[in-house]
């Protein structure tokens, strides 16, 4: 207490429990990074369900269906520990057991006592063992931390140098609307979009529009995504014509596709910004829409087998003409199989519907429409699929 015998503000009750409760909120701020509690809770839900999932991959449910309920339960407890044991190094899984068995010692050693009431248990006797237990349990989880976030870091870089593979802005291009957004399933992902005008020796005219998706996901789709980026900025400015284009990407792909086990599904657009001439090719991709400005829709079908699969397949192109106010959408198979909770696909009918509800819109509204409408379809459930969506839209 100050001299003089007077009680110092801050040390009043009220300020005392002000100062606690900023503490608390601060606190709170810091963990759960300002989300709210209904956020949190659904990230979570989704978190265990793909948790699950992958776990659950390794039980042999058929085998499960002949035991009986008691028996397909512990059955089921049992896969799904030494599925989760399994994914540990072999040091870790020992020491996973180690602090189990010291655990499960403490319980044994509780102390029980019999009164006129019953059975009660007060607690386990050796509180050292229990020590051992969580303490090696809490060990155990910081290594694994650690690791996740080593490579936490790795991915983060990895998805830097993705980003800077593709363009951040569109073009643009006198009489063209362009817009894009592609949005991993996992921290990198094999979905690669582009819209450049290749130097040739007049100069830089056609534009050049690819969409493309590597099979798979992670980081095995991303460095296949990263030579596709690479083979296609380097082509683009040494072929005579789109077909030549994809005929040498193709080549290049099946050099690097482990025999056709890593494909790549694209769509290649050529437009001639001057007439609004487009010749495209789709090699095994999602067949884009063309929403013509009456509100007819179109669909770019022509094309062949997607990249990596056969060296001497041959591409053909097909053509179209874009009038004002047409809208050509280009997407992967991301977006129109998304899933919301019930397991329900979003499907390409609520893709046409939704293109049907903006007639004239802006390839920028269009695409924030777009990809609000999924966010909302799919709600908590977690992504499982890179999305990657582009607009080209005839001002």
């Amino acid at each position: 207490m100050p001299s003089g015998g007077r009680r110092d503000a801050s040390d009043r009750p009220g300020d005392f429990l002000a100062r606690t409760l900023s503490r608390l909120q601060q606190f709170w701020q810091r963990v759960s990074e300002g989300l709210e509690v209904q956020v949190l809770w659904s990230q979570f839900i989704a978190e265990a369900r793909a948790s699950y999932h992958l776990y659950s991959r390794e039980v042999d449910w058929d085998a499960l269906k002949a035991e009986t309920r008691v028996q397909r339960f512990l059955q089921i407890f049992r896969a799904l520990f030494w599925a989760m044991v399994m994914k540990l190094s072999p040091a870790r899984r020992v020491f996973l057991l180690i602090a189990l068995v010291l655990g499960l010692l403490a319980l044994l050693q509780a102390n029980v006592t019999k009164s006129e009431g019953g059975v009660e248990v007060t607690g386990p006797r050796n509180g050292f063992l229990v020590l051992l237990s969580v303490g090696g349990l809490v060990f155990l989880l910081a290594l694994e931390l650690a690791d996740r976030v080593m490579m936490k870091r790795d991915l983060e870089i990895a998805r830097e140098i993705q980003r800077w593979l593709v363009p951040e802005t569109p073009p643009q291009i006198p009489g063209l609307e362009i817009a894009f957004a592609s949005r991993p399933a996992n921290t990198v992902g094999g979905d690669y979009y582009d819209a450049f005008q290749p130097a040739n020796g007049q100069g830089q005219s056609r534009l050049l529009v690819v969409v493309a998706d590597v099979a798979g996901k992670s980081v095995p789709a991303a460095l296949l995504m990263a030579t596709f980026q690479a083979s296609l900025r380097s082509l683009a400015s040494k072929a005579a014509s789109l077909s030549d284009l994809v005929t040498g990407i193709n080549r290049y792909a099946c050099a690097h596709s482990l025999g056709g086990r890593r494909f790549t599904t694209a769509f290649f657009a050529e437009v001639d910004p001057a007439t609004r001439a487009l010749t495209y090719i789709r090699a095994g991709h999602n067949v884009p829409v063309l929403r013509r400005a009456s509100g007819q829709f179109e669909r770019l079908e022509t094309g062949d087998l997607p990249l990596g699969i056969e060296p001497q397949t041959p591409y053909e192109p097909g053509a179209a003409k874009l009038e004002a106010g047409d809208v050509l959408v280009i997407f992967t198979d991301g977006l129109i199989e998304a899933v919301n909770e019930r397991d329900e696909e979003y499907g390409e009918p609520r893709l046409l519907e939704l293109l049907r509800a903006i007639p004239g819109a802006s390839a920028e509204k269009t695409l924030r429409d777009l990809m609000t409408g999924v966010d909302r379809f799919v709600g908590a459930a977690r992504q499982h699929d890179d999305v990657t969506c582009l607009i080209l839209r005839a001002a």
